[in-house]
């Protein structure tokens, strides 16, 4: 019982009979109780009135004050890879927009799943933060052990660039175009590869929606790694894979490998004169890969949104922008809620693809 009820108690059983008796002391006793009620209401009033404004206060001056300390930007993928790069950039453009020392930590293991559970575990005060790509919603998809969930356990923070794979073969293949290829692996069912980053990968996940959309059964051959799996498509033990198209350039360059298709919605600038699956006969296969920034689920919105205005402004510097369009990604700056979408969209599009070709990924 709180101790402003325990006191008119007191004062009660004091003043019982004196009151009863109407003296005068009864009558000053009951003034004493009026007053002491009164004052107990009033300052109930201010203490109700003014408790919650200085809480409030005092996380707008936090909020106001981030970032206090370091910043991990968690990435779950080795160093030195596309992805990696990308990520120090924004990483480095962010701590000089933001006057801030950010690190980048890479997680790399189990397709990606091993960093996103550390940061879905992570303290929601904005100091851990996880850069994703595709990999992040296509091992959610198809793994029940990846550990994590990409729409229940994050906050979208900033999207930052899209862009599409590019569908390559080994040269030896008898096929100049998509539709060429297609109608060989028609006629020869089983009999040719393709090789992945491993299971439930982007790599991995796009051939089997080729698969089902172009009616073929070309036969996954899983790798750890990209690396092993692009080392033996040019040496020709695998046929076909797809792969970022900074990273075959190179190879195009020297002839080792073919370009058959992009599999965005249009065509890509590096690669203008390559068609993509669409413009090939293969309808509803569009597979982009995307770049962004997520925190756990709980991390204050005002943080949210600051990050999200600096990473904006980030995107609009013209070396940013190079160095994105080299990766042939196209910015795609804008709201939290953007990434999200995209992120659910793309989450529930895998979903549904692994359930209808009834894959077995475990």
């Amino acid at each position: 019982m709180p101790t402003d009820q325990l006191r008119e108690i007191n004062i009660l059983g004091s003043c019982h009979g004196i009151v009863i008796a109407g003296s005068y002391a009864g009558r000053l006793c009951a003034r004493v109780l009026y007053t002491m009620r009164r004052t107990l209401r009033v300052t109930s009033l201010v203490i109700s009135t003014l408790i919650p404004g200085l809480f409030h206060s005092a996380s707008a001056q936090t909020t106001g004050a981030y970032p206090l300390k370091t910043i991990r930007l968690v990435v779950p993928f080795p160093p030195g890879a596309g992805t990696d790069t990308i990520a120090r950039l924004i990483a480095h453009k962010l701590g000089e927009s933001m006057a801030a020392t950010i690190i980048v930590e890479n997680r790399v293991g189990a397709g990606g799943a091993i960093g996103a559970v550390e940061v879905a575990r992570a303290d929601p005060d904005g100091y851990t933060l996880l850069f994703v790509a595709s990999p992040f919603t296509t091992v959610a998809a198809s793994s029940k052990s990846a550990g994590y969930d990409p729409v229940k356990q994050f906050l979208p923070v900033a999207p930052i660039a899209a862009g599409p794979l590019a569908f390559v073969v080994n040269p030896d293949v008898p096929a100049k175009t998509m539709r060429e290829f297609i109608a060989l692996a028609r006629a020869q069912p089983g009999k040719l590869n393709y090789g992945s980053a491993g299971p439930g990968s982007v790599n991995h996940l796009a051939l089997e929606l080729l698969n089902a959309r172009a009616g073929t059964d070309i036969v996954h051959v899983p790798y750890k790694g990209i690396a092993p799996a692009t080392q033996d498509l040019l040496s020709g033990h695998i046929q076909a894979m797809t792969a970022s198209i900074p990273a075959t350039l190179p190879y195009l360059a020297q002839n080792r490998v073919r370009v058959l298709a992009v599999t965005g919605p249009k065509r890509a600038a590096l690669l203008p004169d390559v068609p993509t699956w669409g413009e090939s006969g293969i309808n509803n296969a569009e597979v982009i890969n995307y770049w962004g920034i997520v925190a756990p689920l709980g991390t204050p919105r005002e943080i949210v949104a600051k990050l999200n205005a600096e990473v904006t402004r980030i995107l609009a510097q013209p070396d940013v922008r190079e160095r994105l369009e080299r990766e042939g990604a196209e910015l795609i700056p804008g709201p939290p809620e953007r990434l999200g979408n995209l992120i659910e969209v793309d989450l529930v599009s895998w979903k549904k693809l692994i359930t209808e070709a009834r894959l077995q990924l475990e």
